[in-house]
């Protein structure tokens, strides 16, 4: 079974950097989506469990882990682009 890449354009993918080029920033718009829900819902703890201490810490500890996470997931996003031009693959993402 052979697929027509003119009629299905996923089959265009011919290489590693060029399937980067189109996983990647789908992985990064997902991080940051990720992101600003986690952090819309720790800032939703933090005002509406305003009296409780244990509350309050669980809510920090959310906004915490989700900047945590962000900054690991930026790191590789900078990582990757390093790594590329160290091997000279080109430009692996835009």
């Amino acid at each position: 079974m052979e697929i027509n890449p003119t009629t299905f354009p996923p089959a265009r993918l011919f290489n590693i950097s060029q399937l980067l080029n189109v996983v990647l920033p789908l992985m990064m718009s997902g991080a940051a989506l990720i992101f600003l829900v986690m952090t819309l819902y720790g800032a939703f703890n933090l005002l509406t469990h305003g009296d409780n201490p244990e509350a309050i810490k669980k809510a920090y500890s959310t906004i915490v882990f989700a900047v945590v996470g962000l900054v690991i997931v930026i790191a590789s996003f900078v990582g990757v682009k390093l790594i590329g031009k160290l091997l000279g693959v080109g430009n692996i993402l835009p």
